[in-house]
């Protein structure tokens, strides 16, 4: 069965996963995982790309994009290509490095920004690299040190994730801190290395089970309705689409970055109602 197309717009934010080829090691080292953060900064840097969370394992990584001059395939291709070239001559070995295929999924910002952060940034400890939270305070391969001001020149876009919770810097450190350390208590943890409607339903109470969703997006609803029309059209998003960073929108007005997000997302659904009416009008 062919695979579904990828939805790759910049603008977009995107989760992805990169597995070693038969899952083996894609990090033997901290040489290695040094060589992956310098390559990945600097290519954040040259594109213009935010990054608000990610964490290096030993066969895989996860990251939290949002490109915005190109698309996330240009991200990728110089990423893994110029790190599997330079694991190759270090390790003096041949042949593909990664799975052919990358997996990206779209994600809706609200509510899935802060819960994937969580679940990004969570994932030594689940996986056992590190065994407490004071150990992924110290752990250099992830970017929640980075949040909490103990690297000096951070991947992450550190104040971008520290405005969805306060805008004084030590209160919205310490609510993080209380926000990350609640994962590890939940009951029950929605897997979000994939879209489709179950993730989507699990983690927003606004959506419901008639709501139009797909599995290459984190979201429902308007949200994916959008973004099907705009990738089957072939038309880019402009300045005002509706994927448009909340907390873009917050700088300029009083709302918080998720208030701004609820906000377009009930402009869309009263946008959409207007042109039901317009059409039934006119088909009578």
């Amino acid at each position: 069965m062919p695979r579904n197309a990828r939805i790759d717009i910049p603008g977009l934010l995107q989760h992805v996963i990169a597995r070693g080829i038969e899952r083996r090691p894609v990090f033997l080292d901290d040489q290695d995982k040094r060589a992956f953060w310098s390559r990945l900064l600097q290519i954040l840097q040259e594109t213009e790309t935010t990054c608000l969370a990610w964490t290096l394992l030993d066969n895989h990584f996860h990251l939290l994009l949002r490109p915005k001059k190109v698309k996330l395939a240009e991200v990728m291709r110089r990423l893994l290509t110029g790190y599997a070239v330079e694991f190759n001559l270090r390790h003096k070995r041949a042949g593909h490095l990664f799975q052919n295929r990358y997996k990206s999924i779209v994600c809706d910002e609200d509510p899935y920004l802060l819960e994937l952060v969580r679940y990004i940034h969570l994932n030594p400890v689940r996986a056992g690299l590190i065994s407490s939270l004071s150990e992924l305070e110290d752990f250099a391969w992830s970017g929640h040190a980075e949040i909490l001001g103990k690297a000096a020149n951070p991947l992450t876009s550190v104040d971008q994730v520290l405005a969805h919770f306060s805008r004084r810097r030590q209160t919205a450190k310490e609510k993080y801190q209380t926000f990350i350390a609640d994962g590890l208590t939940a009951s029950s943890l929605v897997k979000l290395s994939s879209g489709g409607k179950r993730n989507s339903l699990a983690l927003n109470p606004i959506l419901s089970e008639d709501d139009v969703f797909d599995e290459r997006i984190l979201g429902g609803g308007g949200f994916v309705e959008n973004l099907l029309l705009t990738t089957s059209s072939g038309e880019r998003p402009g300045p005002t689409d509706f994927w448009m960073p909340g907390t873009e929108v917050a700088r300029k007005t009083s709302l918080s970055p998720s208030g701004v997000t609820r906000a377009a997302r009930r402009g869309g659904e009263l946008l959409r109602d207007d042109r039901k009416l317009q059409e039934c009008l006119f088909d009578f």
